[in-house]
């Protein structure tokens, strides 16, 4: 596809897909953008039937309301974000309104974890003219379930969310922190993390979902509130020493999009050791990686101890990521230059 399209953008106007339709405003396209979850009840049972029965029981309920919403518009390109609630039905309506429609994810909609979630995304995968994935073993599993065309690509940083602000006295006061551990709770992190408390490791935790963990009572007093977005995110980022990269095993992940977000704000990404990462930032001049927590320990007071060598790092892995273009508007038009072969 080429020139200047309307698109119509399905997804949540929030987050990291609010940031990639902008990355397609800011590429001078014309972007209308829904969030599907906003034409359904706002009642909370939508959302528990979605995660735990499939989202593409709601299509009945999501089909009148999107028609509607639509009108007689007509779109150059339908660019699906996530996808849990778009069946085979949902996709018939959406070709009545759009040339090609693809579908983006950077859940793991094909693998174990998410299962029930995704069950409309998987049924849906041969309807569209283009999937892009972010795992490599979403390529075979997406051709197995019938997709026409799929596309692999990397997470991406966002050019303005992610880029670094100038920081202020109170804004130091606030979210100063040596060592920064920004995310959600999985069952493998409340360990992992209670032993670098363990080895002396001054942590700082920030993220929702812990009070679940296991480890909570020894873990509470290291924790400083739930997720952050928008310009906290990023000072809070930019303002600790070094920031921790966890990859979640179930989601098999083997980057994430904090791999990319960190260095985009020039912290010093301090992550688990994987063939991704190693592809991405060459260990010890542009990230430091590590395998178990004791490994981790060590580097995080070799490199408190050291701020130069920190600050070197930090500026060449924010350097590298430049090098290497995983920011979104690249990222966009990348995908949709691959659509230009799709049928």
């Amino acid at each position: 596809m080429a020139g200047l399209l309307n698109i119509l953008y399905l997804g949540t106007i929030s987050g990291t897909c609010l940031d990639r339709a902008n990355a397609l405003r800011r590429l001078g396209h014309n972007v209308t953008h829904i969030d599907l979850r906003t034409l359904l009840p706002k009642t909370s049972w939508v959302d528990k039937v979605t995660w735990h029965l499939g989202g593409n029981l709601l299509a009945p309920l999501l089909i009148p309301k999107l028609r509607k919403a639509l009108k007689d518009e007509q779109y150059d390109l339908c660019w699906v974000d996530g996808g849990e609630w778009v069946t085979p039905k949902v996709m018939k309506l959406l070709r009545q309104h759009a040339q090609k429609i693809v579908s983006y994810s950077i859940d793991d909609p094909l693998g174990p974890r998410d299962g029930p979630r995704f069950k409309a995304y998987r049924q849906s995968l041969p309807e569209y003219h283009l999937n892009a994935v972010v795992r490599n073993e979403n390529v075979a599993e997406a051709y197995a379930l019938g997709a026409v065309d799929v596309m692999r690509v990397y997470r991406s940083a966002d050019e303005v969310s992610h880029a670094p602000r100038k920081l202020s006295e109170s804004d130091h006061k606030a979210w100063d922190a040596d060592v920064l551990f920004l995310g959600t709770w999985f069952p493998e992190r409340g360990p992992f993390l209670l032993d670098l408390i363990k080895h002396g490791v001054p942590l700082t935790i920030r993220g929702s979902g812990w009070h679940k963990a296991p480890e909570w009572p020894e873990l509470k007093a290291y924790w400083r509130g739930g997720s952050i977005a928008g310009d906290d995110y990023a000072k809070a980022i930019q303002c600790a020493k070094l920031n921790l990269g966890m990859v979640s095993k179930e989601n098999r992940d083997l980057h994430t999009t904090r791999s990319l977000e960190i260095p985009a704000l020039g912290g010093l990404l301090c992550a688990e050791r994987t063939i991704e990462h190693a592809q991405m930032y060459e260990e010890g001049k542009e990230a430091l990686f590590w395998n178990d927590a004791q490994e981790c320990a060590a580097m995080c007071k070799l490199a408190l101890a050291d701020e130069s060598r920190r600050q070197a790092i930090a500026k060449a892995g924010q350097q590298r990521l430049k090098h290497n273009s995983h920011f979104n508007e690249p990222m966009m038009k990348s995908i949709i230059k691959s659509l230009g072969g799709s049928k």
